[in-house]
């Protein structure tokens, strides 16, 4: 938990790793052979390694408990078959069970909480039909730029290529189910993200969960239902624990711990892992993203179970730097706008406040600070602001009386136990309300800075002139703003299909991640505000996009696994991302001698399957004499 004042996160906010249970798979299906591979010896206690690894997503000498493999789950009181097996319920987990069984296909959702989570309020997609391709492009290459450079170009396509379908998709269910939930169009999406490189005619769809405290957790409560309805199994307080793997090393299945002990949940598709970050576990949290060691945490139970178990089935996860969303969109308005900012802890001001709201965090990495600032202005602002272009909404004093707690109002669209903005006549009384724990350097900094001001120029941190407007006009008024981490957008490795590749960048047949327990979509030190619902918006897609994938592919026998191992495969059919189903294109490509070929192989096999199959039955379920490759 995290206090505001006292500036510090209890041991308590952290769901660390050291409970989960490790005792293994079944028989030869076990995981044997998956965890993380180095390049020494490991002790499988201690987990410590004669050699450096570089699994984890930086090199580092010796592993950290998180990566070692625990001992394959045994005593499996009750199997249950599936084509799809969706982990996790939230933002991409719920679609993507939804749209599998929209495909016609038998699925799970595995849930370790009693009822779906989610966070936040605004998702988004460019509706394609009707925006400019060169301006989509332009997008999506300004969404790599503010990664670094180091976001995969191609995991961007897809959002843009399928968002503004998958968004209103998921925006028409919870509608239709009686959720509370609008289309805002562009109204959400800055100039930013609407003309790039003199291009313009980008066309959103922008769905708003709302008005708060109402969020998008409950929009996909909703959601859960329309899918249960639609024909999804949910498993709820049922977390999942290990993958299955098969003998030809495809994931097959998925471990979980249910009321009456372990359940193995086959999937004969593929399985879809969907558990979101890894911000409560203390060891994870500390090992990639050490600068947040202070920061509160907005979620609970996001333990990185997903992260976890990809790794064990010999996933990797991205490298560093892992991208962290930071801002508090709850103190108060005017987020964005370049008001007088200081530090909780000192009272000083330390930076230059027309940098964007996301990045203030980086400011804030101390146990004393702990996230915590104030923007101070005064009565004046009601003038000025109105004149500044791009730099936040305006919002007028008597709009902003909702975020005050000393203000008798009816509060509608904010959370009341976060509202933390107020009004005084003397700036040592604004201080003391604040929590400004130095006064008398607060005072002092606000008349260094009206000296700044009537000069004309920042001398100390170099705002721009017209931003430069004194503190002097009672009343003066102050926004305290604690930062807290709301979500870690760094997953483990995955291709434009979202199936999670291995170390070697090999695809891990079966296995697929989507939303935070994805990477690659990010790939900055911090989240980009540039589009409005980017973040869910992202989720809705891969979500929706991979479970409509999967649906589509070819069953895998657990127990005959060579149409998913022939050589010719993958001449024969492709996955196209864009369309989200297997074609035939291959066939033309392949040439009538290869095409020979392959089925001549497939038919030999067939043969020797119906031979070896005539006294008994494939323990899936399907018919020995089923077709070679069977369709659901």
């Amino acid at each position: 938990m995290f206090d505001a004042k006292q500036g510090s996160v209890s041991r308590r906010g952290f769901f660390g790793f050291a409970g989960v249970a490790a005792a293994g798979l079944a028989g030869a299906t076990a995981l044997s052979g998956c965890s993380p591979r180095t390049s020494g010896g490991k002790d499988s206690k201690s987990g410590e390694v004669a050699g450096i690894s570089g699994v984890s997503g930086h090199e580092r000498e010796g592993l950290p408990s998180f990566l070692i493999a625990p001992e394959p789950i045994t005593d499996i009181s009750e199997t249950l078959d599936y084509d799809v097996v969706v982990v996790g319920a939230g933002s991409a987990g719920i679609p993507a069970a939804l749209s599998a069984c929209e495909a016609g296909v038998k699925v799970a959702l595995l849930q370790k909480e009693s009822t779906a989570i989610s966070q936040g309020n605004t998702a988004s997609g460019i509706i394609t039909d009707k925006s400019n391709p060169a301006a989509a492009a332009a997008l999506a290459q300004l969404l790599v730029k503010e990664s670094a450079y180091r976001a995969d170009p191609a995991l961007i396509q897809v959002w843009i290529d399928n968002g503004g379908e998958a968004v209103k998709w998921v925006l028409d269910k919870v509608a239709a189910a009686g959720g509370s939930v609008i289309d805002q169009g562009n109204n959400q999406q800055s100039k930013a993200s609407n003309e790039m490189n003199g291009y313009e005619g980008l066309n959103y769809v922008t769905s708003y969960m709302g008005p708060k405290p109402y969020s998008n957790g409950d929009g996909m409560k909703v959601l859960a239902q329309v899918a249960e309805e639609a024909g999804v199994d949910i498993y709820y307080s049922t977390p999942a624990e290990q993958l299955v793997k098969n003998e030809d090393g495809a994931v097959s299945g998925v471990i979980a711990e249910g009321e009456n002990g372990y359940m193995q949940f086959n999937a004969a598709k593929g399985v879809i892992v969907a558990t979101g970050d890894y911000q409560n576990d203390e060891e994870m949290s500390n090992y990639y993203l050490p600068d947040l060691r202070y920061f509160g945490r907005k979620q609970s139970n996001k333990t990185g179970d997903g992260h976890k178990m990809i790794v064990w089935a010999g996933g990797k996860i991205t490298n560093i730097v892992h991208t962290k969303m930071m801002h508090d969109f709850d103190a108060g308005p005017m987020r964005n706008v370049p008001f007088l900012a200081v530090k909780t802890a000192s009272g000083k001001r330390f930076m230059n406040e027309k940098i964007d709201m996301a990045m203030v965090c980086n400011y804030l990495t101390s146990e004393a600070d702990a996230g915590r600032y104030c923007q101070v202005f005064d009565s004046k602002y009601e003038q000025i602001v109105p004149e500044w272009k791009g730099v936040g909404k305006f919002v007028s004093a008597e709009d902003m009386r909702v975020y005050m707690p000393e203000e008798e109002v009816e509060r509608k669209g904010v959370l009341e136990g976060f509202i933390n903005t107020w009004k005084a006549d003397t700036l040592e009384e604004l201080a003391e309300k604040l929590g400004i724990e130095d006064t008398k350097t607060f005072v002092s900094e606000v008349e260094a800075y009206n000296e700044l001001c009537a000069a004309g120029s920042d001398t100390a941190f170099g705002k721009e002139a017209q931003y430069m407007i004194p503190v002097d006009t009672p009343p003066y008024y102050g926004i305290s703003r604690a930062i807290r981490l709301s979500a870690i957008c760094s997953g483990v490795d995955v291709d434009s299909n979202h199936q999670c590749l291995n170390d070697a960048g090999e695809p891990i047949k079966g296995l697929y991640a989507v939303g935070n327990c994805s990477g690659g979509f990010y790939g900055g030190v911090d989240y980009p505000l540039t589009v409005g619902g980017l973040s869910i918006g992202r989720c809705y897609t891969e979500g929706y996009v991979t479970g409509k994938l999967v649906a589509s592919l070819w069953r895998v026998f657990r127990r005959c696994d060579a149409c998913m191992q022939c050589a010719y495969r993958p001449y024969l059919f492709r996955p196209d991302p864009r369309s989200m189903r297997w074609t035939w294109s291959g066939l033309f490509a392949a040439g009538p001698g290869m095409l020979r070929r392959a089925v001549r192989v497939c038919a030999d096999e067939r043969a020797s399957r119906l031979q070896r199959a005539r006294s008994r039955r494939f323990s899936d379920g399907y018919a020995a004499s089923s077709a070679f490759f069977t369709r659901p």
